[in-house]
């Protein structure tokens, strides 16, 4: 019954039953052997070879079809058929009664039609039997009848455990692929999630290196082109600025590339030798006053990374849109971790309307840290930008 390996029910029913139909077929082939050369000849003989001939044409139509309804149901039926002609022209059936027991419950596919035919077959026989043996006879109740009740009751309880088995083995087989469906969705979700993840990461830190270094070169070379008549050595200050974020930018684009899980380190030396640093070139590039008053503190790398692009983005924001005149930053060592603040005296905004990238990247950032970002400003009032991490210092 390889034919039957198509769905999960029908390849249990196969692997379970393949022997029991070598034996079916080897039953068919001795009863046919023995009718043909032991039985007596005469009108009886042919009629159980025909009978046992459409069980066999039909159970090979069937090897051939095996997952069609009509064909499955005329196999059965013409088993009944058979089963009860045979018990009426002999009492050898029961060899063929036991042997083919379980194609009802192969073949009906449900308990109610496996039941249907299997109750069709036991009354078939029993009915064939009774006019073998010219009425109820006690040779018919204590041998005919209770066997075939027993072998019947037996297989019905054996064909709905089975059937509950199967039942089982597909529900489980069911809730397996689902179960790896859903892990493969969620699998598929996480590597969505984290090549998303990383897309932000890498959009923030070219933001806050390449980007932010770009936008320097463009004010620096617009005010170089500006001053080549009028200030020579003031453009010549400002392309050695450009030269130098040049190369600041290719440095940090080769470490993006070189190190994606580790971009922007920041340069070595204390937190506030690397934003003194910052600082003098912004005001360097800028001519703005610039007030610092930096702790000299020792913090691990990322925290050291993080006030460094807080810096770096909120001087950006100063360059480009405050138009201020100073710039105040404190870096401070607080009892909860490290506070930076960053003002300016420029003409300030709406907070709530800023749909900046900057902010929410430094928001983003800190947060991952475990820290906040406050920005504070109306119009016309300058910034303040507050930057705490309650993580990352050394004592």
């Amino acid at each position: 019954m390889t034919a039957l390996a198509g769905s999960t029910p029908d390849a249990l029913w196969a692997t379970s039953l393949r022997r029991w139909n070598a034996v079916c077929w080897l039953l068919f082939a001795v009863m046919a052997f023995g009718l043909v050369a032991m039985d007596r000849p005469g009108g009886s003989k042919y009629v159980a070879l025909a009978l046992l001939g459409g069980v066999v044409l039909s159970y090979a139509v069937l090897n051939r079809f095996p997952s069609h309804p009509v064909v499955r149901h005329v196999y059965l039926s013409v088993l009944v058929i058979a089963l009860g002609g045979l018990a009426y022209l002999r009492g050898n059936y029961a060899a063929l009664f036991m042997v083919t027991l379980p194609h009802y419950w192969m073949f009906g596919r449900t308990p109610r039609a496996s039941m249907a035919f299997l109750g069709l077959a036991t009354a078939a026989t029993l009915a064939a039997s009774v006019l073998r043996q010219d009425g109820w006879t006690v040779e018919f109740f204590t041998e005919t009848l209770v066997s075939t009740v027993l072998v019947v009751a037996v297989g019905a309880l054996i064909g709905l455990w089975a059937h509950s088995v199967v039942g089982q083995s597909a529900e489980r087989a069911r809730l397996i692929t689902e179960l790896e469906e859903a892990q493969a969705e969620l699998s598929e979700a996480h590597t969505r999630q984290g090549a998303a993840d990383e897309r932000e990461r890498m959009a923030r830190e070219i933001h806050d290196t390449l980007a932010q270094g770009f936008a320097s070169i463009i004010v620096l070379a617009e005010a170089a082109r500006a001053g080549l008549d009028a200030h020579p050595e003031r453009s010549a200050q400002q392309l050695r600025s450009i030269e130098s974020t040049a190369r600041e930018n290719l440095a940090e684009a080769r470490e993006l590339v070189g190190s994606p899980r580790r971009p922007g380190q920041a340069a070595a030396g204390s937190v506030a030798q690397t934003l003194r640093r910052t600082l003098d070139r912004f005001a360097e590039d800028t001519g703005l006053t610039v007030d610092a008053d930096l702790a000299d503190l020792d913090c691990d790398q990322q925290t050291r990374i993080a006030l460094l692009r807080c810096t770096q983005e909120s001087l950006a924001n100063v360059r480009k849109h405050a138009r201020a005149s100073t710039v105040g930053v404190v870096l401070a060592r607080q009892p909860y971790g490290v506070e930076l603040e960053i003002t300016d005296d420029g003409r300030g905004f709406v907070v709530e309307s800023s749909t900046g990238f900057g902010l929410d990247g430094m928001r983003k950032r800190l947060a991952e840290l475990g820290g906040r970002l406050t920005v504070t400003s109306s119009v016309g009032d300058g910034t303040r930008v507050l930057a705490l991490i309650p993580q990352g210092v050394q004592a």
